[in-house]
């Protein structure tokens, strides 16, 4: 049996900087969460199909693992790799809550390209792997590269390392979930002709506490989507803890710990 962890991240800050071709644009610091993650295997078993246990409620063609498989065989047209999945099924051991921001599905993504790159012996750079990553989902590149913490920019595909103190958290997760296209949908519809990207382009150089303090621990001014989640989902604006900060598109929460 093979595994790797898939850990979570929270962004300290995540700025839209501008849309193309349906798509928006963001400068934002990701940092990883070391005591939070999924575990992803390759058990050993006959399968018949591309197998993946352990994740619920979601179709395997749906799956961003799935769409990693298929990413890297179109690219690599590897038949070994096939060949490993079908003598191997993935199961993931599920502890990042979805629909959170915390980036579950892409950390499962980038995990699983960076398990079997090294397992069955595809050897792709890093930033290849990361490309392929990129077309299952924007966060994934990411997770590819495996940061502790990096500013990412552009699509996401824009991964660079940022060395800084580790940032200590508490999480706290809402009863509302929060879908990562409507969070998005909403933000354009009614915030994207008010962002101002050059007003806060320097972020990218200073530490997260740094910038946490300069916008005054204020989650509307560090993160873009918290106004349009609040407005996709009201019920959020009750369940938010006091002098807390948005990861992503939500629905997490956490505080920044002294």
């Amino acid at each position: 049996m093979y595994s790797i962890k898939a850990h979570a991240k929270i962004n300290s800050f995540l700025k839209i900087t501008g849309h193309h071709n349906g798509y928006h644009t963001i400068m934002s610091r990701f940092i990883q969460l070391e005591n939070l993650y999924d575990t992803i295997s390759f058990v050993p078993c006959k399968c018949e199909t591309f197998t993946i246990e352990g994740i619920d409620g979601v179709e395997t063609k749906a799956n961003t693992i799935y769409k990693a498989f298929v990413a890297l065989s179109d690219y690599s047209g590897n038949l070994d790799l096939l060949d490993f999945f079908y003598h191997h099924k993935v199961v993931v051991t599920k502890n990042i809550p979805s629909q959170a921001g915390l980036g579950g599905g892409s950390s499962n993504a980038g995990a699983f390209l960076r398990l079997v790159n090294e397992i069955c012996d595809i050897n792709l750079e890093t930033p290849i792997l990361a490309n392929i990553g990129s077309q299952v989902g924007a966060d994934v590149p990411f997770f590819v590269y495996n940061y502790t913490t990096a500013n990412v920019s552009g699509f996401g595909e824009i991964v660079e390392p940022f060395d800084e103190e580790p940032l200590r958290v508490e999480l706290f997760y809402p009863k509302t979930k929060c879908d990562t296209a409507l969070v998005y949908k909403t933000f354009k519809q009614n915030f994207f002709d008010s962002i101002e990207p050059q007003k806060f382009s320097h972020w990218k150089y200073l530490p997260s506490r740094e910038v946490i303090n300069e916008a005054d621990n204020d989650p509307i001014v560090l993160n873009d989507l918290f106004k349009a989640a609040l407005l996709a989902y009201p019920s959020l604006k009750n369940q938010t803890p006091k002098e807390s900060l948005f990861s992503g598109s939500g629905s997490t929460f956490f505080k920044v710990l002294r």
